[in-house]
């Protein structure tokens, strides 16, 4: 009997059924969440046991026992959702081969060691996830754990001379097989997640051409205006049905199905909205009853619904719809979520002019317009690589970026807290850090119980000027020492690199006002602290070719600071 011939064409059968499985939406959105619930473990539990049944049935009569591919459904379950799904698939599948009259004195044996390659796979999940060549892990880890099915079998199955004797027949055929099998399911459920990632960078890369486009509108601020060529935009270079944005209150603009009675102007009507409003989650609205249009010829029938903050605080909602139900899927998540952070730092933008005419001081003025927007579309990148092989880093990154233009934007006071300046700092090292990697090392020497107040935006174009003339000019790594001393009647903060450094001519002309002088943030600085404190308190710099350099201010105490 061809057994390997026999049991290759019922793997045949399910890794077909495996291939038009991958194309039902249902299961493809299971695959495609980035974190699963227990309801979706469930289903995937149940539907991975069922997959093993097939196996089951499908197997072949030999000796008293069946020569099966049960394993294969249960084992890729393990893999893709962890023990739990591993373990549940393995007891539906083997409980169903021992409880059910299939015939056979392995039956026990063989309920035993489905369960056992369902913990095993479950256990090897992680392992599996973090590698690239997964196809090839498959191969491997299904080849041992059908090696261990034929262990139980020889320890559980008695008589043990059949045991002995099915096993001489059944064990080559069976691992290569089955391994062969599990390998190319999961070689079909990869490309499910390459279409995922194909389609995050895609959704990436429109989001910041999104983005891009929508900068002019709303850097004028968030109103009816901007919001309605806002959502016009995201209308025209998506596939989504309609689009709307609001504020706390009322609508401001819906573009695409359902103009006719989503008026602009109107309150906000829908639960999910004022949910997302009040407590600043996003929502996602499966159908049309959680809509709650309260109109019922009313098309959309699904949409994912986000918050849009300025200042800390929610101001509005960015809503997504689709006409079938059920249709936001993991993507259109991100890309809702994605927007709506760049919107918000969008927004937060617009509040540069708005707070550059309530300004005091015309340097500080000067100053805050010279934030360079290509640091802004620099970090954006950098966040978008981290999106898909480490989210957790891009959440974070996200987080500095916003607090770091937060701080920008806030800036109208006269002095602030040197610690609150070293925070502002911190939020972009950390995104010019994960920017240029380990090329760009920095450390904090802050004297404890410091009281420093000096004026705002003061030492960050200190840390820029040494990063972008300093240690990117080198080939090797650099490091930018931020150093902070407490003396008695000053505070001494110094901002050294050891970059390239200066010639001594480019040194001596560093503060001159020639149009081909690159040093506008060093200039700026210095003239400010003059102003402020005297021609005594302007910046000191020290620097050597090869060497680095050292910039130098002092901040004069006021008289209660003084030790």
């Amino acid at each position: 009997m061809d057994i390997m011939g026999n049991l290759g064409n019922r793997v045949g059968i399910i890794i077909v059924l495996a291939f038009i499985l991958s194309k039902v939406n249902v299961f493809r959105h299971l695959l495609e969440k980035n974190k699963i619930g227990y309801k979706d473990k469930i289903i995937l539990s149940v539907f991975f046991g069922l997959f093993g049944i097939f196996g089951t049935y499908s197997g072949i009569p030999i000796r008293g026992a069946l020569a099966n591919s049960r394993v294969i459904g249960v084992f890729v379950g393990g893999l893709l959702g962890g023990p739990f799904v591993g373990v549940i698939s393995g007891i539906i599948a083997g409980g169903h081969r021992w409880i059910i009259d299939i015939g056979g004195f392995t039956a026990l044996a063989c309920a035993l060691s489905t369960i056992t390659e369902g913990l095993m796979s479950g256990f090897l999940s992680k392992k599996f996830y973090e590698t690239d060549n997964k196809w090839l892990f498959a191969l491997a880890a299904g080849a041992i754990a059908e090696m261990l099915q034929m262990v139980i079998i020889l320890m559980v199955a008695r008589p043990f001379d059949m045991a002995v004797r099915l096993v001489e027949i059944i064990a080559i055929p069976m691992i290569v097989a089955n391994a062969i099998g599990i390998s190319i399911f999961i070689g079909i459920i990869e490309t499910i997640f390459k279409d995922q990632e194909q389609a995050a960078a895609i959704q990436a890369q429109r989001a910041l051409k999104i983005a891009n486009k929508t900068l002019k509108y709303l850097r004028k601020g968030f109103n009816k205006e901007t919001a309605y060529e806002t959502a016009k935009i995201i209308y025209d270079m998506t596939d989504l049905k309609a689009v709307a944005i609001t504020n706390k209150e009322k609508i401001l603009a819906h573009v695409g199905i359902g103009e006719d009675h989503h008026i602009t102007g109107d309150d906000i009507k829908t639960g999910l909205t004022k949910d997302v409003i009040k407590y600043g989650n996003y929502r996602v609205a499966y159908n049309s009853d959680q809509i709650d249009c309260g109109n019922s010829n009313c098309k959309l029938k699904s949409a994912v619904i986000v918050p849009l903050e300025g200042q800390n605080n929610v101001i509005g909602a960015l809503k997504l719809y689709k006409t079938t139900e059920n249709a936001i899927t993991q993507i259109d998540l991100e890309l809702a979520l994605g927007l709506a952070m760049l919107f918000s730092t969008q927004i937060e933008l617009s509040k540069i002019e708005e707070q550059s005419k309530l300004l005091a001081k015309a340097e500080l003025k000067a100053l805050q317009a010279q934030i360079n927007p290509h640091f802004l579309f620099n970090a954006i990148n950098t966040i978008v690589s981290f999106i898909r092989i480490k989210p957790d880093k891009a959440r974070q990154l996200l987080i500095h970026l916003g607090d770091y233009f937060r701080k920008n934007l806030q800036q109208n006071q006269e002095e602030v807290n040197l610690m609150k300046e070293i925070e502002h700092i911190n939020s972009y090292l950390e995104i010019e850090k994960a920017r240029f990697g380990d090329k760009l090392n920095v450390k904090y020497h802050i004297d404890e119980d410091i009281q420093c107040y000096l004026p705002p935006l003061i030492l960050q174009p200190l840390v820029e000027n040494a990063i972008k003339h300093g240690i990117m000019e080198k080939l090797d790594n650099g490091t930018i020492d931020i150093i902070a001393e407490d003396m008695e009647e000053e505070t001494i903060l110094i901002v050294k690199d050891d970059g390239i450094g200066m010639e001594k001519e480019k040194l001596y002309n560093i503060f001159s006002n020639d149009k081909g002088n690159q040093s506008i943030g060093l200039i700026n600085v210095n003239q400010r602290l003059i102003n402020k404190y005297g021609d005594n308190y302007g910046l000191k710099i020290e620097s050597n070719v090869g060497v680095g350099t050292k910039v130098i201010m002092k901040i004069p105490k006021q008289r209660g600071d003084f030790k």
